[in-house]
């Protein structure tokens, strides 16, 4: 199906993971020193169910009990410091590459993880064994966040970006999660490995795939017509996935998804064989421009390739669910094209 050789890959992408787009700057003034897990995860007194507000602080969340264990996967950066009295309202100020941050859908989303941690569903899963973490440590940065649907549905997998320098989950990820939950479908949030460039987080999502098709059954998923998501640096992962497949990056050989929904970003590779894939951009994204997403739509399109994309006005880089813009509701309409192309 795919035009490209996977021989002896595996070991040049290792090689080359070291690769990354500029890195974003990190916060360094009046920041507290980063506590080890075992103390970040120390409960607080209002318990495993207690709601965040955007008056909640960086430390509420990773001190909270529902996240004991991985809070700081939660956040976007792997090595900066926090500064931890920092509210959840300002939270824009620690995702440099991101624009219209709505602090409120921040909180939401995390209040849903908390619900669910809190009624006893597992949250969160480690898709690398201890004994790879231990060969690789990076890779004790990585895991991925379950968002449940109906039980048996197909699942999606989301790759928020950040430049390959941060995670941005909590803008690009959790809150896409809690919007495609509401067609009832599964839906897993990736944590990959920042600051090693694209081919490691790339690496990173094919491992994820793996152990997805791997635990159907204990996670109530089915393989069946899966899709990825990505946004800015998650969308280069994800159409990579569908341009060159999951075991070109040392994941297992698989079905291709059956759907690439990409967000801003200035990804133009392609093969002659691509899964059907939803395309939005801004109008006024000086990261990725438009023009460089417009080439790839139409030569996908020459290809035959099923293409659905939308250019919002009056929109930059990274506005996630665009709430109160042009782009407000396009994870719906991601959705439906996404059911078009199901089994």
């Amino acid at each position: 199906m795919h035009t490209f050789a996977f021989s002896s890959f595996c070991v040049l992408l290792i090689l080359l993971s070291g690769t990354s787009l500029p890195v974003a700057f990190k916060q360094n003034t009046g920041l507290s020193n980063r506590a080890s897990d075992s103390t970040m995860n120390k409960p607080n007194k209002e318990g495993r169910t207690a709601h965040l507000s955007t008056d909640s602080t960086i430390r509420d969340v990773l001190t909270h009990p529902a996240f004991a264990g991985f809070g700081r996967l939660i956040l976007p950066w792997d090595d900066s410091n926090y500064d931890e009295n920092m509210k959840l309202r300002d939270i824009r100020a620690i995702l440099p590459y991101h624009s219209h941050v709505d602090p409120d859908v921040v909180v939401t989303a995390l209040n849903r993880m908390v619900d669910d941690a809190s009624s006893g569903k597992t949250i969160f899963y480690n898709f690398y064994t201890e004994a790879q973490k231990l060969a690789e440590p990076t890779k004790r940065n990585t895991g991925l966040f379950f968002f449940r649907g109906r039980p048996g549905a197909p699942f999606a997998i989301v790759c928020p970006g950040g430049a390959f320098s941060y995670v941005a989950s909590v803008h690009e990820g959790f809150p896409y999660a809690v919007e495609i939950n509401k067609s009832g479908y599964n839906v897993f949030v990736l944590r990959y490995r920042a600051g090693l460039g694209g081919a490691a987080a790339t690496q990173d999502l094919a491992a994820a795939i793996s152990y997805l098709f791997r635990n159907t059954k204990t996670l109530g998923v089915s393989t069946d017509s899966y899709s990825l998501w990505g946004s800015s640096a998650g969308a280069r992962m994800a159409a990579s996935i569908g341009t060159r497949g999951v075991a070109f990056y040392c994941g297992e050989a698989l079905p291709e998804p059956s759907t690439v929904v990409m967000a801003y970003t200035g990804h133009s590779e392609h093969s002659s064989d691509e899964p059907p894939t939803f395309v939005v951009v801004g109008e006024q994204d000086g990261i990725a421009p438009p023009y460089v997403m417009e080439r790839r739509v139409s030569a996908l399109r020459k290809l035959g390739t099923p293409v659905e994309f939308h250019k919002f006005k009056n929109l930059g880089h990274g506005f996630g669910l665009g709430k109160d813009t042009s782009a407000e509701g396009w994870i719906g309409s991601a959705v439906l094209f996404w059911e078009r192309f199901m089994k």
